[in-house]
């Protein structure tokens, strides 16, 4: 692909150097730089990518995109192309897109948007494409999935030249749906410019990121960014859960909006509910008639993600049957409400709730499964809170776990180059405002530990925070350390391994 067709549509100011030129590859890590690529000199909240050009150059890179002028120290054998100010991250999106061939058009794209449930609504949508006979791709927090394979993933959703690709390869194999986790951050970094989304689904808004986004309006005007549409248009349709008052701000961007809840009169809502422990199961009323819903996804909360999952499967087309048939086929969702059996008389509960609304939701669905069961048994909650993250909601997490579980062992999530220490003293004042019972083990191995060895028959073990993460970043670097995994050796140790069908 010649240089010029590569930036059209991007917001060039000025091209100097050799530009008659055949670019093939495109970068924006200097390291993945190889002869013939074109490399992007991004910034970073933490690096430039400036400091990266002369490495890039000794790659092999052939022209340099930044919205720097060109400096003395790169040649003119080297073409380098000035970006207008502020568009540096929409020009990676477009030359991207031009460098693949535009594969977002040829695919149906489903984003999710929301500070929780995203990952789980995007397993529901992708197994009903799946049972409907659709090939798919899905794109989260827990990995990338495309027909060529599986990879893990570095954010919830990748940047603009790496989720291109991934549209490339849905494309070539005859795929024509992707399904994807639209975080704020890509939305506010413009990783998503360019792409048509024909379904826009928005789960709810509580308080996250605002390290990055600096306040709620700011947090929110991400996410609306996905509903007014990412330079492509706006979505074909918006699916809205309307018992968030703010899913109520969302109404009427798209061509076509289905709203869902369980308060307010939504198109879509549950009757005949039944909880219980090995799932829920309801029947969902819908423009298109009764759908009548048996899931594996445990308690009421999950009846939002199912219903948005149902409202993109009805604004795609699919059949009420197929929809059914989709949800029941997922048993599972990576570290979302995951058991660890391992023959204990309690339940163990591996979940990825990080923020106070998310912990809230946790601990009331575990309530909501020993109520059902009519049993006694205590809420015993293990969590932390990341570093270098938003302290504000810090307290706020201490309070929501205090004020709903009989103990709490509070330790370390992922400190970062943080002092352990002080995340935890953030967290105690809110165990201390909801006079909580609570116990403070740093090292997050042994707090597991400490929770197991407490648990007794009936009681629920929550272990929050990490979810389907096999790893922690300490000061130093990330280490192996997987919730499930280090719970299952230790209940091992304990005498509760599991031999065979019937043993216990």
């Amino acid at each position: 692909m010649k240089l010029a067709e590569l930036l059209a549509d991007v917001e060039t100011l000025s091209v100097t150097g050799q530009t008659d030129i055949d670019v093939q590859a495109v970068a924006y890590d200097s390291r993945k730089v190889t002869p013939g690529a074109i490399f992007f000199a991004l910034r970073g909240e933490n690096l430039n990518g400036l400091d990266y050009v002369p490495d890039a150059v000794q790659r092999g890179a052939i022209a340099v995109v930044s919205e720097a002028e060109r400096p003395l120290s790169v040649g003119l054998g080297t073409a380098w192309v000035t970006l207008a100010p502020g568009s540096e991250r929409r020009g990676l999106a477009r030359a991207a897109a031009n460098f693949y061939g535009h594969p977002a058009d040829a695919l149906k794209i489903i984003g999710v948007t929301g500070t929780n449930g995203k990952t789980t609504t995007t397993f529901l949508v992708d197994s009903i494409l799946r049972e409907a006979g659709f090939t798919d791709g899905l794109i989260g927090t827990t990995g990338y999935r495309t027909p060529a394979g599986e990879q893990p993933a570095l954010n919830t959703t990748p940047e603009s030249l790496d989720l291109q690709r991934m549209f490339a390869e849905i494309r070539d194999a005859g795929g024509t749906h992707a399904v994807l986790e639209a975080s704020s951050h890509a939305l506010a970094m413009e990783r998503l410019t360019g792409c048509h989304f024909a379904v826009a689904i928005f789960t709810n808004l509580t308080r996250d990121h605002l390290d990055y986004h600096k306040t709620f309006e700011d947090y929110f005007a991400a996410k609306r960014r996905l509903f007014e549409g990412t330079g492509a248009g706006a979505p074909d349709a918006a699916v809205i859960n309307t018992d968030d008052p703010y899913g109520t701000r969302l109404k009427g961007l798209a061509k076509q909006t289905l709203t869902y809840g369980l308060k307010n009169g939504a198109d879509l809502t549950a009757k005949k509910f039944d909880l219980h422990g090995r799932g829920l199961e309801f029947t969902a009323q819908t423009p298109a008639g009764p759908i009548e819903v048996r899931s594996a996804l445990v308690g009421k909360i999950n009846a939002y993600n199912i219903l948005a999952a149902i409202g993109a499967g009805l604004a795609l087309g699919i059949s009420t049957r197929k929809i059914e048939e989709g949800i029941a086929r997922l048993e599972l969702v990576p570290g979302r409400f995951q058991r660890v059996d391992e023959g204990q008389p309690f339940l163990v509960i591996v979940d990825y709730a990080h923020t106070d609304d998310a912990l809230r939701n946790l601990i009331t669905t575990a309530r909501e499964i020993r109520d059902a069961a009519g049993a006694q048994g205590r809420i015993i909650t293990v969590f932390g809170a990341g570093g270098e993250r938003d302290r504000t909601k810090r307290p706020l997490m201490g309070e929501a776990a205090g004020s709903l579980s009989d103990l709490v062992v509070l330790t370390s999530d992922n400190p970062r180059g943080e002092d352990p220490l002080r995340i935890i003293n953030d967290v105690v004042v809110g165990l201390q405002k909801a006079n909580a019972n609570y116990r403070i083990e740093p090292d997050r191995e042994k707090a597991l530990g400490i929770a197991l060895d407490d648990a007794r028959e009936g009681d629920i073990v929550l272990l929050a925070g990490k979810g389907h993460e096999t790893y922690q970043v300490l000061r130093d670097g990330a280490v192996a350390f997987d919730d499930r995994e280090v719970a299952r050796g230790i209940l091992r140790e304990r005498g509760f391994a599991k031999v065979g069908p019937g043993t216990r």
